[in-house]
């Protein structure tokens, strides 16, 4: 399994539907919330098997906005990073 940042945008309307949402499906307690601070998103980072998979956490009337990003992890002297380093230049 891979490990995914979800960032799920969406309006002051739909906070209350959203957590709901994510309560019934078993996921609220992955989700941390910038509603408080203005910021009408969720946040979580969860293990998936893919970016589609992790998509489906989201509930399905916010899937469209949300952001799914893999994470990896990388050390100082990791040889990969290098290759990522090259591409953005």
């Amino acid at each position: 399994m891979e490990r995914y940042l979800i960032e799920s945008p969406h309006s002051v309307e739909d906070c209350d539907r959203a957590i709901d949402e994510l309560h019934a499906a078993g996921y609220l307690h992955n989700f941390e919330w910038g509603c408080k601070d203005s910021d009408h998103a969720a946040y979580a980072i969860v293990e998936a098997v893919s970016h589609e998979h992790a998509r489906q956490i989201v509930p399905w009337f916010l899937r469209d906005k949300a952001r799914i990003i893999k994470l990896v992890k990388f050390e100082v002297a990791d040889p990969e990073h290098d290759q990522y380093r090259e591409k953005k230049q």
